[in-house]
């Protein structure tokens, strides 16, 4: 984030810059990148999850229970992204507010 603290003997001082139009720009960039990691992150758990149902049908599972389960996780993986999304707009219309 920049931030660089100083330490003054017992208390440590962090100074914050000043909120202008650039170091505002640069914070929803670094708001972008935090929410590409969680879009990551969950598709890394849906392909787990996949790769499990996959070899739970290998394993005797029926197909059309395979196909179930995998549609509910895809949902729910498209339902957590959509919430990431929701998440950053807000917090964007909050960094870009003066």
């Amino acid at each position: 984030l920049g931030l660089n603290p100083i330490v003054e003997g017992a208390t440590m001082r962090i100074p914050i810059p000043e909120l202008n139009a650039e170091r505002r720009k640069e914070l929803v960039k670094v708001a972008h990148k935090y929410a590409e990691q969680a879009r990551v992150a969950v598709r890394h758990v849906r392909r787990d999850g996949m790769d499990l149902l996959k070899k739970a049908a290998k394993d005797g599972m029926p197909e059309d229970e395979e196909t179930r389960l995998g549609e509910r996780v895809q949902k729910q993986t498209d339902d957590t992204i959509a919430e990431i999304d929701k998440l950053l707009a807000g917090k964007e219309q909050d960094i870009m507010k003066v």
